[in-house]
Protein backbone atom coordinates (compact mmCIF):
# COMPACT_ATOMS: atom_id res chain seq x y z
CA UNK A 1 0.00 0.00 0.00
CA UNK A 2 1.19 3.64 -0.68
CA UNK A 3 0.34 6.55 1.29
CA UNK A 4 1.26 6.97 4.90
CA UNK A 5 -0.33 3.85 7.45
CA UNK A 6 -3.10 5.72 9.97
CA UNK A 7 -4.17 2.40 11.33
CA UNK A 8 -3.32 -1.05 11.61
CA UNK A 9 -6.26 -2.61 13.68
CA UNK A 10 -7.71 -6.14 14.26
CA UNK A 11 -11.31 -7.04 14.05
CA UNK A 12 -12.95 -9.89 15.14
CA UNK A 13 -15.57 -11.81 12.54
CA UNK A 14 -18.66 -12.41 14.21
CA UNK A 15 -21.36 -15.52 13.77
CA UNK A 16 -23.48 -12.51 12.51
CA UNK A 17 -21.22 -11.51 10.23
CA UNK A 18 -21.97 -14.42 7.77
CA UNK A 19 -24.36 -14.59 4.91
CA UNK A 20 -26.43 -17.68 3.28
CA UNK A 21 -22.86 -19.11 1.61
CA UNK A 22 -21.29 -19.60 5.17
CA UNK A 23 -18.57 -16.43 4.60
CA UNK A 24 -18.77 -12.81 5.46
CA UNK A 25 -21.22 -10.77 3.87
CA UNK A 26 -19.87 -8.48 1.26
CA UNK A 27 -22.02 -5.40 2.72
CA UNK A 28 -20.35 -6.13 6.23
CA UNK A 29 -16.86 -5.34 4.85
CA UNK A 30 -18.24 -1.66 4.57
CA UNK A 31 -19.39 -1.99 8.28
CA UNK A 32 -15.46 -3.16 9.04
CA UNK A 33 -14.10 -0.43 7.50
CA UNK A 34 -16.48 2.22 9.26
CA UNK A 35 -15.32 0.82 12.49
CA UNK A 36 -11.95 1.08 11.60
CA UNK A 37 -11.96 4.51 10.37
CA UNK A 38 -14.05 5.50 13.55
CA UNK A 39 -11.34 3.95 15.66
CA UNK A 40 -9.15 6.33 13.51
CA UNK A 41 -10.88 9.51 13.90
CA UNK A 42 -11.23 8.64 17.62
CA UNK A 43 -7.09 8.86 17.76
CA UNK A 44 -7.07 11.95 16.00
CA UNK A 45 -5.42 14.58 18.22
CA UNK A 46 -7.77 17.64 18.77
CA UNK A 47 -10.42 16.37 16.68
CA UNK A 48 -14.16 16.36 18.16
CA UNK A 49 -16.97 14.10 17.12
CA UNK A 50 -19.41 16.63 18.12
CA UNK A 51 -18.08 19.53 16.32
CA UNK A 52 -20.71 21.09 13.61
CA UNK A 53 -18.52 19.79 11.06
CA UNK A 54 -19.17 16.27 10.33
CA UNK A 55 -17.81 13.11 8.17
CA UNK A 56 -19.77 11.71 5.53
CA UNK A 57 -19.05 9.09 3.40
CA UNK A 58 -18.94 9.42 -0.21
CA UNK A 59 -17.77 6.97 -2.05
CA UNK A 60 -16.59 3.29 -1.77
CA UNK A 61 -14.76 1.29 -3.90
CA UNK A 62 -13.94 -2.52 -2.71
CA UNK A 63 -12.09 -5.34 -4.50
CA UNK A 64 -13.16 -8.21 -3.03
CA UNK A 65 -10.21 -10.69 -3.41
CA UNK A 66 -11.41 -13.81 -1.50
CA UNK A 67 -14.24 -14.54 0.70
CA UNK A 68 -13.97 -13.97 4.58
CA UNK A 69 -14.72 -16.88 7.01
CA UNK A 70 -15.93 -17.50 11.05
CA UNK A 71 -14.25 -18.33 12.58
CA UNK A 72 -11.42 -15.50 12.92
CA UNK A 73 -10.44 -12.72 12.25
CA UNK A 74 -9.01 -9.71 10.31
CA UNK A 75 -6.53 -7.15 10.03
CA UNK A 76 -7.37 -3.75 8.91
CA UNK A 77 -4.67 -1.44 7.40
CA UNK A 78 -5.86 2.11 6.51
CA UNK A 79 -3.84 4.65 4.74
CA UNK A 80 -3.96 8.16 3.46
CA UNK A 81 -4.52 8.21 -0.09
CA UNK A 82 -5.36 12.01 -0.89
CA UNK A 83 -6.29 14.85 0.91
CA UNK A 84 -8.44 17.31 -0.41
CA UNK A 85 -9.75 20.76 0.52
CA UNK A 86 -12.92 19.35 2.72
CA UNK A 87 -12.20 15.43 1.78
CA UNK A 88 -10.07 12.42 2.08
CA UNK A 89 -9.21 9.23 0.35
CA UNK A 90 -8.57 6.68 2.88
CA UNK A 91 -7.36 3.25 1.39
CA UNK A 92 -7.44 -0.01 2.88
CA UNK A 93 -6.71 -3.77 2.64
CA UNK A 94 -8.16 -6.38 4.61
CA UNK A 95 -5.77 -9.05 4.81
CA UNK A 96 -5.34 -12.40 7.45
CA UNK A 97 -4.09 -11.65 10.80
CA UNK A 98 -0.77 -13.12 10.81
CA UNK A 99 -0.07 -12.70 6.66
CA UNK A 100 -0.47 -9.34 5.55
CA UNK A 101 0.11 -11.02 1.47
CA UNK A 102 -2.95 -12.64 2.07
CA UNK A 103 -5.06 -10.26 1.02
CA UNK A 104 -9.43 -10.36 1.19
CA UNK A 105 -10.26 -6.77 0.16
CA UNK A 106 -8.65 -3.82 -1.00
CA UNK A 107 -10.33 -0.27 -2.18
CA UNK A 108 -10.56 2.89 -0.96
CA UNK A 109 -13.29 5.29 0.72
CA UNK A 110 -13.85 8.84 0.41
CA UNK A 111 -15.20 11.13 3.32
CA UNK A 112 -16.40 15.01 2.77
CA UNK A 113 -17.02 16.94 5.65
CA UNK A 114 -19.92 18.73 5.81
CA UNK A 115 -21.66 21.42 8.15
CA UNK A 116 -24.13 19.44 10.02
CA UNK A 117 -26.68 22.25 9.69
CA UNK A 118 -26.72 23.16 6.19
CA UNK A 119 -25.18 20.32 4.52
CA UNK A 120 -23.15 21.87 2.69
CA UNK A 121 -19.16 20.96 2.62
CA UNK A 122 -16.84 22.83 5.09
CA UNK A 123 -12.83 22.55 5.27
CA UNK A 124 -11.14 19.52 5.98
CA UNK A 125 -10.17 20.12 9.93
CA UNK A 126 -7.00 21.10 10.44
CA UNK A 127 -6.88 17.95 12.82
CA UNK A 128 -7.58 15.86 10.17
CA UNK A 129 -5.12 16.89 7.59
CA UNK A 130 -2.28 16.97 10.63
CA UNK A 131 -2.92 13.12 11.36
CA UNK A 132 -2.93 12.30 7.07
Amino acid sequence: MSGELLLDTLLPIRWRDLDAFNHVNNSTYLTYLEESRLQWMLGVAGLSMDDRAVPVMVASQLNYRRPLLWPGSVRILLTAERIGQSSVTIAHQMVHPERQDELYCDGSVTVVWIDSATGQSVPLPQAVRDAM
